[in-house]
């Protein structure tokens, strides 16, 4: 008498990836998810603006039938610049990915780093039906400065890890922290959860996060998948870029009123003095302390937006079409 095994079956696994005006390694990005071990139904590209990817292809030398044969698992969608944001976005694509059990979201600029990528993020997932995102480490890219090098390993350690809202007492805010750089989120979670937050002007994953959280489910870290991603940011980009961040967190004080990021970021900022001390870069220090204070001001700014003149929130933000239509809030008669 013989008996019959079943075969395992990897799981449905598609892949979102929100674009603009991307740049010859977003390329290489979907070569590599096309290498996968575990290899995705779909990558679902909503890209910002038709001519910049256009454009793409043509420094790539692709006309639109060799870009299809060279990535067939690829399926562009392009949108207007103003229909753009960083929740209704990706919710967008979400909807295209009926059947999936998984979904794959990444940034333009997040490069696998070998084939287990999805493979790694699959398994806490596949292990705890209670894991609602398991999200990859990050590693700087090639010539990253010393400050930038420590900070990836600061913020996406060696170790994996799990977090539960009991976490909350110990880690503070860092409890929320997720990034849809590259993260897996479990189709019916995401489903049973509403997706991102329709309408905001960034951290859509912490967001998210701290909802599942706060609704009795796990979050992942899983080191070991891990993805090539890293900005060297001037002073002036940090403070719009926290200015936003600022934004979201006064719209949402019910996933970070609770706890204060400043005091994470002073604990930040000191440890990376040390480090630059240790290593003998203490020529990237200035650098780096007028960086976080671009960071703090910023943050502090888009914290109070609600009082600040609108054509103050209009200069300091990174996203202005996110204000197309709100006006509230903010002292419009100035």
């Amino acid at each position: 008498m013989t008996t019959q095994t079943k075969e395992a079956v990897d799981p449905i696994v598609d892949v979102i990836i929100p674009t603009c005006y991307p740049d010859r390694r977003f390329l290489e990005t979907l070569a590599r998810l096309h290498r996968q071990s575990v290899r995705p139904r779909r990558i679902r590209v909503i890209n910002t603006e038709r001519e910049g990817f256009e454009s793409l292809l043509r420094e790539a030398g692709l006309s639109g039938e060799a870009f299809e044969s060279n990535y067939p698992l690829a399926e562009i969608h392009h949108i207007r610049r103003e229909e753009f944001d960083h929740g209704a976005t990706r919710n967008a694509g979400a909807l295209r990915c009926a059947g999936a059990d998984f979904l794959l979201f990444m940034t333009q600029d997040a490069l696998p780093e070998d084939r287990e990528l999805v493979r790694n993020l699959l398994k806490p997932m596949e292990r705890d039906p209670a894991g609602a995102v398991s999200y990859a480490r990050q590693l700087p890219r090639e010539g990253a400065s010393a400050a930038e090098r420590f900070t990836r390993l600061y913020n996406y350690p060696k170790q994996s890890s799990v977090k539960s809202q009991a976490d909350y007492d110990r880690l503070g805010i860092k409890t929320y922290f997720c990034s849809n750089v590259c993260a897996l989120y479990r189709k019916r979670t995401f489903d049973e959860l509403g997706g991102f937050i329709r309408r905001t002007i960034f951290n859509e994953d912490m967001i998210y996060a701290g909802r599942a959280l706060q609704d009795g489910w796990r979050i992942y870290y899983e080191a070991e998948a891990r993805v090539v991603h890293s900005h060297h940011y001037s002073a002036r980009q940090q403070f719009h870029r926290n200015f936003d961040l600022g934004v979201s967190q006064a719209d949402h004080p019910e996933i970070f009123a609770a706890s204060s990021s400043e005091s994470e970021g002073m604990k930040y900022v000191r440890t990376v003095i040390r480090y630059l001390r240790d290593q003998k870069a203490g020529r990237e220090i200035p650098g780096f302390v007028a960086g976080c204070a671009a960071r703090l001001l910023g943050y502090r700014l888009g914290k109070r937006y609600r009082t600040l003149p609108r054509a103050w929130v209009l200069r300091f933000t990174m996203n202005r079409n996110y204000w197309n239509g709100i006006g509230e809030g903010t002292e419009q008669s100035k």
